[in-house]
C-alpha cells in the first residue's frame, strides 16, 4: 500500500484524475460514435462536469501541497463529482420510471444554451425527456447514467484520497 501511495503522491496523481476524467468522455463519445446514438441533455451535463473535474485535477497537479488553495480545489472537486453524481441519479430515475412519468427533454442542448437565459436552460435541462429515458446502451447491465455515479462516486473519493496524500 506504501509503494502506491507515493505513485499517487504529487503531480502524478492528479495527473491520472484529470486524464480519467477525460478518459471517461472520450469513451461515452466512442460509445456515441460506434452506436449512432444522440446524447440527451442529461448526458451532456455529466459529461461537462467530468470535464471540470478534469480540469480541476489538472489545476491541483500545479498547486502546492497544503495550501489553502489546495485544500479548496479539494472542496471544489468534490462538489463537481457530487453536482455531476445528481445529474447522474436524476437521469437514472427518469430511465428507471420511464412507464410512470412524462419525461421530455425538450429541444437539443446547443439549441437551449443559444436561445435561453441560463436559468431556463438549466430548468429545461434538468426536467429531462423521453430522449433522457431511453436506455440506449448497457454495460454488465448499468446503464450509462449508472456507470457515470459509479464514476463520480469513485472520483470523488479519489480526490479525498489525494488530498490526503498530499497534507501527509
Amino acid at each position: 500500500m506504501n509503494m502506491l501511495n507515493k505513485i499517487f503522491a504529487g503531480r502524478t496523481g492528479y495527473l491520472i484524475g484529470f486524464v480519467t476524467c477525460f478518459g471517461l468522455v472520450g469513451l461515452a463519445l466512442s460509445i456515441q460514435t460506434a452506436y449512432n446514438l444522440e446524447p440527451c441533455p442529461l448526458c451532456i451535463t455529466q459529461r461537462m462536469f467530468f470535464m471540470g473535474l478534469g480540469l480541476l485535477f489538472l489545476i491541483s497537479a500545479f498547486v502546492k501541497p497544503a495550501t489553502i488553495y489546495s485544500k479548496f480545489l479539494t472542496v471544489l472537486q468534490v462538489l463537481a463529482a457530487l453536482g455531476g453524481a445528481g445529474w447522474a441519479i436524476r437521469h437514472w430515475y427518469l430511465q428507471a420510471h420511464k412507464g410512470e412519468i412524462i419525461a421530455d427533454c425538450g429541444v437539443g442542448f446547443d439549441y437551449m444554451f443559444e436561445n435561453f437565459p441560463l436559468k431556463k436552460m438549466f430548468t429545461l435541462i434538468f426536467k429531462g425527456t423521453g430522449d433522457c429515458a431511453t436506455i440506449d446502451w448497457t454495460l454488465f447491465g448499468l446503464t450509462l447514467p449508472q456507470l457515470g455515479l459509479i464514476a463520480f462516486i469513485g472520483l470523488g473519493a479519489y480526490a479525498l484520497y489525494l488530498a490526503k496524500l498530499k497534507n501527509e
